[in-house]
């Protein structure tokens, strides 16, 4: 089959297609299907959550693209809403566009979701490609609860706001059977740890996974009494955390 056979017809739909990205350093080749490769070098239209990254995984996925020639629009946390839907002009046009989260698969806890939104609203197709969640991954080596789980982001930095979330999630846990999944600013990764330990019942479960789909992988569920006496550092690790009973 000659190549621009195989073009026309590998050729991608006019559709919004999310591209996930890698967790770590792992080779892309250990965490994404060969078909996710195929489809990004064939985009010329980006949303993306960080520029730099975005063109450093397409350099990882296929050294051979040109990166100058490809279009990108940030979306971030500072993004106004209200610039989304011209970034998806190029639907309207009838090309494809990719969103790309900075790790892990966008719009999932993760901006890329107000695009996915807007184009619902429009009609247009949204094509989510296979990739690494550190939430369904962490929930897996787990050992909790995989019928009935929350993620909820980031805790409140009140303190107060803080320990009466730690309460409302505990309820959930004991009432519903509901395991509890957030994330922490990772320089204060240990202090979480410290903090879930003096303030929730020793016999609750809390699931530490760190470093997920890279060489330095763990994922450790013990006691919050055990974690209390532990000797561990994941300050400066991208870390996501598990509660259940």
């Amino acid at each position: 089959m000659s190549p621009e056979t195989n073009t026309q017809a590998t050729a991608l739909r006019p559709a919004l297609y999310l591209i996930p990205v890698g967790l770590g350093d792992a080779p892309l080749s250990a965490v994404l299907p060969d078909a996710n490769g195929q489809v990004v070098k064939q985009l010329r239209y980006f949303i993306v959550e960080n520029v730099r990254t975005a063109r450093r995984f397409l350099k990882a996925v296929d050294r051979s693209i040109d990166i100058d020639t490809l279009s990108f629009n940030v979306l971030d946390e500072h993004t106004p809403e209200q610039s989304v839907a011209a970034m998806l002009e190029p639907l309207a046009r009838g090309e494809a566009v990719g969103v790309m989260s900075e790790a892990g698969c966008p719009a999932v806890a993760d901006p890329g979701a107000l695009a996915v939104a807007e184009a619902q609203r429009r009609g247009y197709e949204v094509v989510p490609l296979v990739g690494p969640s550190s939430i369904l991954l962490s929930l897996m080596g787990s050992g909790f609860n995989g019928q009935s789980f929350a993620f909820l982001g980031y805790l409140p930095i009140d303190r107060q706001a803080r320990r009466d979330r730690l309460q409302q999630m505990r309820q959930c846990i004991l009432r519903e059977r509901q395991t509890q999944i957030f994330i922490e600013t990772p320089y204060r990764n240990n202090r979480l740890i410290a903090e879930l330990a003096q303030t929730l019942p020793g016999d609750m479960l809390l699931c530490v996974a760190s470093e997920l789909t890279t060489p330095g992988q763990t994922i450790i569920t013990r006691p919050l009494a055990k974690w209390l006496r532990a000797t561990y550092d994941y300050d400066r690790h991208p870390t996501i955390f598990l509660l259940y009973s």
